[in-house]
């Protein structure tokens, strides 16, 4: 784990140290901050002290936010040409996946951090559930460590990190969104299975401040399959 946490810091330190970085999360927080209190969503309009504007807005402002940190992860190394240097250290293939993949979500914790005024300000307005702010954030954490994995595992297929981006952005929106919208459609069984497949579904009702057992399976499956895929094209890339 120490060689874990090192390549964590690592990464997070990196982004702290470049512009994009900083251009990314203050994107991230002023269209949150802007549709939370000034747009469809705000509470104001909502006419209830609760989060759940916010919550609702971060599901789509995370959808871009996360693919455009994650997208430098291995295609910057690739495209400068340290990836072999990078595979040939004395760590393994799950090691480096699983720093970067924490280093991405040290920066995602970060910048939930600076959402809490948002709370206090709500708290101040009106008597605020707390336990349902909790699960909506836990909501959002699962489902931003869903969207490193995927990430990281989109950033791995290409050194260019605009395709790295696109690549993540379209996987992505299969469970972001088409999975929900073939659930829509169909009946029975299949719309079971394709609403079971759909963020939405698990993210709402976590947001609502209701913890099931599947929800939590659900969001660890998705990144535990998107990092083992990650392993997996790092190892066929060293041993082809």
């Amino acid at each position: 784990m120490r060689k874990v946490h090192y390549i964590a810091l690592k990464e997070f330190n990196s982004y702290l140290d470049s512009v994009s970085g900083y251009i990314v999360l203050i994107l991230f927080l002023g269209l949150s901050g802007f549709f939370t209190w000034l747009g469809k969503y705000n509470i104001f309009y909502l006419g209830q002290a609760d989060l759940q504007g916010f919550f609702t807005v971060a599901f789509w402002t995370l959808f871009f936010f996360v693919p455009a940190i994650t997208m430098r992860a291995f295609a910057e190394e690739q495209n400068i040409g340290t990836i072999e240097l990078l595979l040939t250290h004395p760590v393994t293939f799950w090691q480096t996946v699983l720093g970067k993949a924490l280093g991405d979500f040290y920066l995602i914790v970060l910048t939930l951090l600076f959402t809490l005024p948002f709370y206090i300000t709500v708290a101040l307005i009106g008597k605020i559930d707390n336990g349902a702010v909790i699960s909506g954030y836990l909501g959002l954490l699962l489902l931003s460590a869903a969207y490193i994995s995927i990430g990281i595992f989109s950033s791995t297929l290409s050194k260019n990190q605009i395709v790295a981006f696109l690549i993540a952005l379209g996987i992505g929106i299969f469970f972001q969104l088409i999975f929900g919208l073939i659930s829509d459609v169909l009946n029975g069984w299949l719309s079971s299975f394709f609403d079971f497949l759909s963020f939405k579904s698990h993210y709402d009702t976590i947001s609502r401040g209701v913890i099931d057992t599947k929800d939590l399976i659900y969001f660890f499956s998705v990144i535990y399959f998107f990092l083992y895929a990650s392993v997996a094209v790092l190892f066929v890339r060293k041993y082809r």
